[in-house]
């Protein structure tokens, strides 16, 4: 059997608050050079790498004078762009992801479906606002332009936590194994997943 080609997106985006460059390998091995501006998010989109078998170059900055909403929306952007561009019409893949995650107290669960139907349901409560210096409600605003971006159907939940890192560490792990698991090759179909055809 012939190998399957790598599978890629690559995005540039440039505004008057953001200058990002982004490569995306779904069929890498866990290789991340990321750098945001945002520590924080550096470290999250790591884990996702790390977790999901992708390989993930980030080069970005933004106006984090301000504040660092526009650098993770964007990055948000990038990230669901370069997923859907990588899997082109969403032929040959399982579709579906699933994948539940423990770090310590904490257990959070996501569910995805690439299915050019983008929808988020974000099922987090953190007990605080910030983690250090990053603003924690950004996490949905980076997970809301994802999923909008990439045509993807996600849904992120809390079982229970009360560590708003470990929280938003499960997430970004059980995103990067459920994407992993969505994307992976379906060995039963070449075409999209739908009894319509098409996605």
């Amino acid at each position: 059997m012939a190998a399957q080609p790598l599978r890629l997106g690559k995005i540039n985006r440039k505004t008057k608050e953001t200058d990002i460059s982004l490569t995306l390998s779904l069929d890498g091995s866990g290789q991340a050079e990321i750098k945001t501006g945002v520590p924080f998010m550096d470290h999250m989109l790591t884990l996702f790498a790390v977790h999901g078998f992708f390989d993930l170059t980030i080069a970005a900055s933004g106006d984090t004078e301000v504040d660092d909403h526009h650098s993770v929306e964007d990055l948000g952007i990038c990230l669901g762009q370069a997923i859907k561009q990588a899997l082109a019409d969403f032929s040959g893949i399982k579709r579906y992801g699933f994948s539940a995650v423990p770090m310590d107290e904490t257990l959070v669960r996501v569910t995805l479906d690439c299915s050019n139907r983008p929808y988020l349901h974000y099922g987090v409560s953190l007990v605080d606002q910030k983690v250090g210096d990053f603003d924690t409600q950004l996490a949905k605003e980076f997970f809301r332009a994802l999923a909008l971006h990439g045509g993807i159907t996600l849904h992120v939940e809390m079982a229970h936590g009360e560590n708003t890192h470990h929280i938003l560490e499960a997430i970004f792990k059980a995103f990067g194994r459920a994407l992993d698991e969505a994307s992976s090759h379906a060995s039963r179909t070449s075409g999209p997943l739908s009894s319509k055809g098409s996605l």
